[in-house]
């Protein structure tokens, strides 16, 4: 067709041209004529981090699953390609077809990271799609996003027509088929968002109006008309093994960040970390069976010739069955040289058995998270990990041949102080402790301690919603303070997130509507690709907020009251904000939760966890 012809004369123009081509094994191929609804599934980033993204994956195995419907993949181009599109004036198009964005009826984004927004902006511009809802008109795409992220919508609310809260397996299903019958009876635009808004999950922001007090904060929220509901309530797939999951997997023809086979062995977390909103947005716990998981395997490995097979969740240590599960894939894989991984593991459990059988075909860096120094800061944040677990894992790895250890840490938490800030340096120097411990012919060579602190971003839906993050230059005396004390651990080194960048995600995570203009204006002036440190500019951020009158520390560096209306308080995410701030007290007093497999702590989802179990 003439635009794949178009967008074949720029890709030998550009840096990694196998981002746009294409063309893949395992990529779906299906008659355009064939499908009455067409989902345009978009990723607002380049192609090798959003190809390593698991959500879009399922999506788009069971979305092409449906004979009358059809997925294909979108990602944002990077800056060389964008600007010779727009200069060529060629349209945004997806990989499968080459066809044009604007032609298809959803254009679906993913919603994984705040500084992505506005790329979200420069796909729907490159598209020749409105870039605001309100200006769109009948016969263009409706726009939809979906993610972790679509637990706050409201920064994003002036771009998005409807927004998929919570898990996308059913959903999905129940937006597709309403498209499809609103395409049948020839509605209006505005019949379908109706239509979209009485699914369970589905928010439809143009149907919600929102006042604010003089001090800048959220005064109401609430439905424009009848028959809108007052709480969106998120959705959630209940029987893991019954749900969809992908028995091919996209080969790429470029490395990618996550270049393997991906096991979603468990979703949703127990251990209730104060700080993580996923440990939150996706309870509760619902697992995979082994047998499960080995056909999984079984059909992938022989589907994509990948070597590596990951363990993807929010804590893999906590899977019921890991511990044979690893020894039933190692002994089914090894004669195949395919690898198993096992990220996200928790410090305070056996995992001995586990880790004898990851190291069988090929060993690599364990990663932990302590995420604090000490034990006073671990249970203010309810991490559930103590300093003798930490040695004991360090240990065990280093007897076990490993030599290279990654420990994600956080500065900036609820109370912290320079003692907690030093505290991460003595964890380090105590792993490193545990290696110089074991004699020197019977120790793995190259130590190696990678220690990286992220910035605390208060988000929400968890118990330091209500938190102020610190100032950038708190972050900032933090990491210089850390990263000497560091300089004295042999073997280690340090990496950090700049504090910048940290405030601006801590803005919209806890953003109001207002930040549309923002967001809005920033792109505008020219931001995109924030989430990389080459394009991200502080400043033009700054001069975008002081245009739209909004200050930053409003939004980032301000407690909230208990009583302050939040702007996605309309949102049931499950667990509620009783809880939540019950967990926000226990946490001032230093006091601990336990995990809720010992017990129900009354977190809201009481009666789905008995159904689940």
């Amino acid at each position: 067709m003439e635009l794949g012809r178009r967008v074949d004369a720029l890709v030998d123009s550009v840096g990694k041209p196998s981002r746009y081509i294409g063309g893949e094994m395992n990529a779906a191929a299906k008659p355009w004529e064939a499908a009455a609804v067409r989902f345009a599934f978009c990723f607002p980033d380049v192609y090798e981090v959003g190809m390593s993204h698991l959500g879009m994956k399922i999506l788009y195995d069971l979305i092409n699953a449906r004979e009358d419907a059809l997925c294909e993949r979108v990602f944002a181009p990077w800056v060389d390609m964008a600007d010779l599109m727009r200069r060529e004036n060629v349209p945004l198009f997806t990989l499968e077809s080459r066809r044009a964005v604007r032609e298809f009826d959803i254009v679906g984004f993913t919603l994984q990271y705040e500084l992505s927004y506005t790329n979200i902006l420069e796909m729907l511009s490159l598209a020749g799609i409105p870039l605001r809802a309100c200006d769109r008109q009948e016969g263009h795409p409706l726009i939809l996003a979906g993610g972790p992220c679509a637990f706050n919508p409201e920064p994003l609310h002036a771009f998005i027509d409807a927004f998929s809260i919570g898990d996308g397996e059913e959903s999905t299903q129940e937006i597709l088929d309403a498209v499809k019958a609103s395409k049948a009876a020839g509605e209006s635009r505005e019949a379908l968002l109706m239509r979209l808004c009485q699914i369970e999950g589905v928010y439809v922001p143009a149907f919600y109006d929102a006042q604010y007090l003089p001090d800048g904060r959220l005064a109401s929220f609430a439905p424009n008309r009848p028959g809108v509901p007052e709480v969106v309530r998120k959705r959630m797939v209940r029987n893991l093994d019954a749900a969809p999951y992908p028995e091919k997997m996209i080969v790429p023809f470029q490395e990618i960040v996550h270049d393997r086979i991906m096991l979603e062995v468990m979703r949703g977390c127990t251990r209730g970390c104060r700080f993580c909103q996923a440990g939150m947005l996706y309870r509760p716990v619902r697992e995979r069976s082994v047998e499960r998981l080995l056909s999984l395997a079984d059909r992938l490995a022989a589907s994509t010739g990948y070597e590596e097979i990951s363990l993807s969740s929010l804590s893999t240590g906590d899977y019921s069955c890991l511990a044979e599960l690893s020894r039933r894939l190692t002994e089914r894989f090894a004669q195949r040289r395919v690898s198993l991984s096992l990220p996200s593991l928790r410090l305070d459990g056996d995992l001995t058995e586990s880790l004898e059988q990851a190291q069988k075909v090929r060993k690599s860096s364990l990663t932990f998270a302590p995420e604090a120094g000490t034990q006073r800061l671990r249970d203010v944040i309810n991490k559930g990990v103590r300093d003798e677990d930490i040695t004991r894992t360090a240990r065990d790895a280093f007897r076990g041949g490993w030599s290279s250890i990654k420990l994600y840490t956080m500065l900036g938490l609820p109370t912290e102080t320079m003692e907690d800030v030093e505290g991460i340096a003595q964890v380090a120097a105590a792993v490193a402790g545990e290696y110089f411990a074991i004699p020197k012919g019977e120790r793995p060579r190259g130590l190696r301690i990678s220690v990286s602190s992220s910035s605390f971003v208060p988000k929400p839906f968890t118990p330091f919603q209500w938190d102020a993050q610190d100032t950038m230059e708190m972050l900032t005396e933090k990491q210089r303070f850390l990263k000497e004390k560091l300089r004295q651990v042999k073997g280690a080194s340090f990496h950090w997130h700049a504090p910048e960048v940290s405030r601006l995600e801590a803005c919209f995570a806890r953003g109001d509507r207002r930040l549309a203009d923002v967001l809005l204006e920033a792109f505008r002036r020219g931001c995109r690709f924030d989430g990389w440190s080459e394009h991200f500019r502080f400043d033009v951020w700054q001069e975008a907020f002081a245009a739209c009158g909004l200050d930053m520390g409003f939004y980032a560096n301000r407690v909230r009251n208990r009583d302050e209306r939040l702007p996605w308080a309309f949102i049931d995410a499950g667990v509620t904000q009783r809880y939540l701030w019950l967990e926000h007290e226990r946490a001032m007093r230093g006091q601990t939760t336990p995990d809720c497999r010992g017990g129900c702590r009354g977190c809201g989802l009481e009666e789905v966890c008995r159904g689940c179990e």
